[in-house]
Order: C-alpha cells, then sequence, then structure tokens
C-alpha cells in the first residue's frame, strides 16, 4: 500500500464507512509505516480542531423539501429504468456533498484545490506540534546544532538561520510529513507565541509571501528557487511577515554568499 492509497482511504476509514477488508489493510500498514501513521495522527488532528470551531447549520426546510422530491421522484425511475435511475441517485449524490462542502467546509480563501488542500495539511501538522512532546525533535537555540541534525534525514538541507536579534528565538527543529514527503519544521518563539517553518525543495516557480487566516492562526507561503515555505503561527500578521522578510533575507544573503 502506497501513501498515495493511505491519502484516498483514510477519511473513508476515519468516517468508519471503510469495507472492512480495506480498514484491516489500511491498519496493518498504517501499524508498520511511521509516516502514513503521522498522516492519519494529523487528519486526527485537524479533525479536532475543525470540530470545535465549525459552526453547526440546520438544513432549511426548503431544501429538505426538494432532497426529498428529489428521492422519491429518483425512487420511481428506479423501478422503471434503473440505468437512469442509477445515474439520477449519483447525480443527487454528487450535488448533496456539494451542498455539504460549500455550506460546511473549512475555507482559508484559496483558488486552487491543491493549495487548499496543501494548507489543511500545514495547518494540521502546525496543530499536531502543539500537543505535548510534538514540536521539537532537536531542541536548541543554536542554528549549527539544528542545521546538521537534519544530515542524513532528508534529502536536502534546510535553511537554519538566528534571529535572536530581531526577538524571534530559534526553539528547534523536527522531521514533518507534507505535501505527500518528508520536510524540515523549524521552530521559533516570539514572546509566547510559536512559529513553525516547514521547509522543503521548491516544486514551482518562486512567488512573493501570501497569507490565509483561520480562527486567530495565520499562514504564510512562498517559495524561493530553491524552498517552498510555508510557515504557520497565532502571531500577528504583520509581525509573522516581518518574520517572513527576515527568511527570505536570510536566503538572499545565503545565495549570494554561493556565488
Amino acid at each position: 500500500m502506497s501513501h498515495a492509497d493511505v491519502e484516498s482511504q483514510v477519511d473513508t476509514y476515519l468516517d468508519g464507512e471503510l469495507a472492512a477488508t480495506d480498514a484491516a489493510a489500511l491498519e496493518a500498514h498504517l501499524a508498520s509505516c511511521a509516516d502514513c501513521g503521522r498522516f492519519r495522527d494529523d487528519c486526527l488532528a485537524l479533525r479536532t480542531a475543525i470540530a470545535g470551531q465549525v459552526p453547526k447549520f440546520q438544513v432549511p426546510e426548503a431544501l429538505l423539501g426538494r432532497v426529498r422530491a428529489a428521492l422519491s421522484e429518483s425512487s420511481g425511475l428506479r423501478r422503471a429504468r434503473p440505468a437512469a435511475a442509477s445515474l439520477a441517485w449519483r447525480s443527487l449524490a454528487l450535488a448533496a456533498s456539494f451542498a455539504v462542502v460549500a455550506v460546511g467546509s473549512w475555507r482559508f480563501g484559496a483558488n486552487h484545490m491543491a493549495t487548499e488542500m496543501l494548507a489543511n495539511e500545514v495547518f494540521a501538522s502546525h496543530v499536531r506540534s502543539l500537543m505535548p512532546g510534538h514540536l521539537t525533535d532537536v531542541l536548541s537555540s543554536d542554528q549549527h546544532t539544528v542545521k546538521p541534525w537534519f544530515n542524513g534525514k532528508l534529502d536536502f538541507s534546510p535553511p537554519v538561520y538566528d534571529f535572536s536579534g530581531r526577538g524571534y528565538l530559534l526553539l528547534g527543529g523536527r522531521l514533518d510529513y507534507v505535501n505527500g514527503r518528508p520536510v524540515a519544521a523549524l521552530v521559533y518563539g516570539r514572546r509566547q507565541h510559536l512559529i513553525n517553518v516547514f521547509v522543503w525543495p521548491a516544486r514551482r516557480p518562486e512567488g512573493g509571501a501570501t497569507g490565509l487566516a483561520w480562527q486567530g492562526y495565520h499562514l504564510l507561503q512562498w517559495a524561493t528557487p530553491r524552498y517552498a515555505y510555508w510557515v504557520a503561527s497565532d502571531l500577528g500578521l504583520p509581525e509573522l511577515h516581518d518574520f517572513a522578510r527576515l527568511l527570505q533575507l536570510g536566503d538572499s544573503a545565503a545565495a549570494a554568499s554561493e556565488r
């Protein structure tokens, strides 16, 4: 079973709707694969966070009436023309699923589904890191301790900077799993706020920082020619943008020194 298989089945599994044989196979894989187990934990953390924040909506009676009428019509079609009824039923189910998503889904305002899905992953990883014992694998404020700790654990060397002089204290780092691959997660502190910096090799052209917000948390994401960055924190957006500029300046200085 691949990680892609886990991604496609885990939501159905957590909903208790996965077939028994498939659920058993998935559970066996999760027990033996640390990365997929972490992905499952991230999904659980995201569900827990959303459950406490997403408002509950009462379905309007008018909508219920239309759904019941459509179900009744679909039932008649099923008796008369099985193939047509099956198509009508699937169409109704698809329409209903879109209605649920439109009413109750968690939206960051992203224009593309891929970006929204990635934002979900980053937010879940950030929330999970706030749980006891999950914040850092290496605890140090020394960039020369944190950076080499990743050697041999990733297929790239993440940039690690010391911004303590600007009020952003390096706390350490850890391995995480985002965007279908292992990534570096660097942890900084600003007063009582924690900042997670997720870094991995860039897969798209560089771009300026764009921001997403949800229930008091802020996410910033941008790409350089070498790295993709996602930054998550409950820090105020102006200060988070200031921190992002420090990272960008650090990258620019590092690139200039390599020329």
